[in-house]
């Protein structure tokens, strides 16, 4: 196992963490008795405190056993954005010691139909925005598809008058819904139904994520209430979260990131959580300002947006100690920007959805710009030769792999996915990411890529996320995605699709970055096409959605129509 880390191991932290054995909803009861008039939940002003958090989550779990017969182990779709009622729901088919099946809410009927299908879920919770997508997969056949809907209404959760200003959708008047099987919010609350005895257990499973897909259908993470209680604890004693910590909560929760910097630690801590639906860069400097906002975890594309701000010097952000987050690599002018504005480093940190968030995060104390991090609590993490699985010398390129308390137990109901995703080493299961970097002379680990995502141009490897954080060093680029393209001389090329910073739309020519890239990188990793675009297309935590891009790029070229 690496541990030249363990030179630079957070002061007081210690190396063995020591995980509770209990359900994950102990932590809500622990906290209700702690704290119970305290906040846990602040919307738009709106606040619900501990002691009404745990009693709503026992009257949604009461429901969902008597009235949508839910057995333990039962699987329960969560279909919603940010909000109360997506914390509540959680909570509720944790008490109900059903599995949470969270969605991404950009998804529609087809798409959702295999997370049905496939998870064998016949509960599903959402908002009654979204119920129309919902709606066709009611009693779709017999003995298939979905038997009970709760539907909530955002606006339940608000107090006037409101300081911030929400989206239209989390303002909108509740709606009647009539239709058999299908039960309004507040109905389950007012029906106060109690759940029986909490039976779950650290090893039972507890919150089933689906990965994003790229290849073939979303498989289900399986995941245990031990496996997500070390992620959620990890976090708090590596950033040393307590009781009176305030977090930005604007991560979709959906998503593991989200779900455990947002949701899931603050909760074992006693946190307060200020939870937008979605990302807008005016309302989270708002709740900083107005809620002395203490942590705040995004990813890169949310960063960029926030600092760029026109704005943002008429804000009091001083109460913000920490920003933290992953996804992708924080480009070095973004994170300078940052510590010149705020005196904050930006700790970056590396997971996935079968990690249940994440395996390396930066030391606070001495973090490294575009860096994954070491290898927290208990994991062994090691790069390998993805064709030979030798592990390579420090300092090369190879596949990431790890092993650890955090891990999946496997795909849900996919043993060929499952055994394709680990590798015996040494006698002990690791996980293949998929990912591609390197361990530098301390320990640290670098992303290089994603497996997948490298570009062989004339036989050199291109490495697309280094391309754009070199790029996002030009003053004139707000965002940037670089994709590889068919050539016929090369094999494959580069191309950087564009958002110009303000002031430059217009300005900026297709030469002028190709002609500065070459004057900042190796030519054969600079752009040779560039095109600008106004916006760049993300998936529900924010991602850049590189692929997507790179598909219609192939598929515009196909019919003639490429640059």
């Amino acid at each position: 196992m690496n541990t030249l880390h363990h030179a630079h191991w957070p002061t007081g932290v210690p190396l063995h963490l020591s995980l509770p054995e209990t359900s994950l909803f102990y932590n809500a009861e622990v906290a209700a008795t702690r704290f119970p008039d305290k906040p846990f939940i602040i919307f738009y002003d709106t606040p619900v405190t501990f002691a009404e958090f745990k009693d709503e989550t026992e009257r949604i779990a009461g429901f969902l056993q008597q009235e949508c017969e839910v057995k333990a182990g039962d699987r329960v779709l969560l279909y919603m954005q940010n909000s109360p009622q997506w914390v509540l729901a959680y909570y509720g088919i944790l008490r109900a010691n059903a599995v949470v099946v969270p969605v991404n809410p950009m998804n529609l009927t087809d798409e959702l139909r295999h997370y049905v299908e496939d998870s064998g879920a016949t509960t599903a919770i959402v908002p009654q925005c979204l119920y129309p997508q919902i709606e066709p997969l009611l009693g779709e056949a017999p003995g298939q598809g979905l038997k009970y809907a709760i539907v909530a209404t955002y606006s339940d959760y608000l107090k006037q008058p409101l300081p911030i200003t929400p989206p239209e959708f989390v303002t909108a008047p509740r709606k009647s819904i009539e239709r058999h099987g299908v039960t309004a919010w507040n109905t389950v609350l007012e029906r106060r139904l109690a759940p029986g005895p909490l039976t779950a257990g650290p090893d039972d499973l507890c919150v089933m994520p689906y990965t994003s897909g790229t290849t073939g259908k979303p498989k289900g993470c399986m995941h245990t209430h031990r496996s997500v209680m070390s992620t959620s604890v990890g976090g708090c004693v590596w950033f040393g979260g307590s009781q009176d910590s305030v977090h930005l909560s604007v991560l979709p929760m959906f998503h593991v990131t989200g779900m455990q910097g947002g949701m899931n630690g603050p909760l074992y801590a006693g946190a307060t959580i200020v939870i937008l639906p979605r990302w807008d860069r005016d309302a989270a400097a708002q709740c900083m300002q107005r809620y002395r906002v203490t942590a705040w975890q995004s990813i890169s594309t949310m960063m960029v947006d926030f600092l760029s701000n026109p704005k943002l010097a008429e804000y009091d952000i001083s109460s913000l100690s920490g920003t933290r987050g992953g996804g992708a690599a924080m480009p070095e002018a973004i994170a300078r920007k940052l510590k010149t504005l705020t005196g904050l480093d930006y700790v970056e940190g590396y997971g996935m959805s079968e990690t249940i968030a994440g395996t390396h995060i930066n030391p606070p104390h001495r973090p490294k710009p575009q860096c994954l991090g070491v290898p927290v609590f208990d994991l062994d993490s090691r790069v390998i030769d993805p064709a030979t699985l030798q592990e390579v010398a420090r300092g090369e390129t190879g596949e990431i792999v790890v092993n650890g308390p955090q891990i999946m137990q496997g795909y849900w109901r996919n043993p060929k996915g499952t055994a394709e995703a680990f590798v015996e080493l040494d006698g002990k299961r690791f996980l293949r990411t998929g990912d591609l970097g390197h361990i530098d002379e301390d320990g640290y680990f670098f992303m290089t890529d994603r497996l997948k995502r490298m570009i062989n141009a004339s036989g050199y490897k291109v490495w697309p996320a280094e391309v754009e954080a070199l790029m996002y060093r030009h003053p004139g680029i707000h965002e940037v995605c670089v994709i590889g393209v068919q050539d016929e001389r090369r094999g494959e090329t580069v191309k950087a699709l564009v958002v110009p910073a303000a002031g430059y739309a217009g300005k900026l020519t297709e030469s002028d970055i190709i002609d500065w890239a070459h004057e900042q990188m190796a030519s054969y990793k600079a752009p040779r096409f560039v095109e600008f675009v106004t916006s760049l297309p993300k998936s529900g935590s924010g991602k850049i959605l590189w692929r997507k891009l790179q598909e219609e790029h192939a598929a515009r070229a196909a019919g003639g129509k490429a640059c």
